[in-house]
């Protein structure tokens, strides 16, 4: 009788525990679950506020590029029209340069300010003519007219001519300025001479 009350009793504790124990298991399943779900929870709430803060931050920066954008095409429209007025405020200048420099090649006319700031040109090689044409007083006239037709639209009125070089062709600039009614104040010859410099070239035999 009494060992029969004791494998009783040892079946009843051990039927306790395998219950207690899958109670344990099961507990601690519900409490991993839960976890879980709170993790994945969380993991949401914090997409959400990322998404939102990226959000705010576009919808903030927006305005500004749209200010910035604005802006910029103010400052383009402002310089645009700024230039059309430089463009239509043309300089007068009564007073002026005319350097002419004639050698036995070609004949370059220029019309400057008194600071020397040049306002037109015109030379014979680019009116077209070629080699030894260059240098001829024709040339040198329809160069001295095609640097007045340039200069006209400043009004220039009186010029101090610096005239340099031994070609043919200066005479006939001078002449040319003068019947377009230029007011010749002084002309200067400013040719460069030599005062026993370097030894000159020797002489071409034809």
């Amino acid at each position: 009788m009494d060992k029969e009350k004791t494998n009783q009793t040892d079946k009843e504790s051990s039927v306790k525990t395998v219950s207690t124990a899958t109670k344990d298991e099961a507990v601690s399943s519900r409490v991993k679950s839960e976890d879980q779900e709170l993790e994945k929870k969380e993991e949401t709430s914090k997409k959400s506020d990322q998404a939102k803060t990226v959000s705010s931050t576009v919808k903030a920066n927006k305005p500004a590029e749209k200010d910035e954008t604005n802006k910029e095409q103010s400052e383009v429209q402002a310089n645009s029209t700024f230039r059309k007025k430089k463009r239509n405020r043309r300089r007068q200048v009564r007073r002026g340069r005319v350097y002419i420099k004639s050698s036995y090649n070609n004949t370059i006319v220029l019309f400057s300010d008194m600071h020397g700031n040049a306002l037109a040109w015109s030379s014979a090689g680019s009116l077209g003519f070629k080699g030894a044409k260059k240098a001829t007083t024709y040339a040198a006239n329809q160069v001295a007219l095609d640097a007045d037709e340039k200069v006209r639209k400043y009004g220039l009125k009186d010029v101090e001519v610096f005239v340099k070089g031994v070609g043919s062709g200066r005479d006939a600039a001078l002449r040319a300025l003068a019947q377009k009614g230029y007011n010749i104040i002084s002309i200067k010859d400013t040719t460069p001479v030599p005062h026993n410099g370097c030894r000159p070239r020797k002489p071409r035999r034809v």
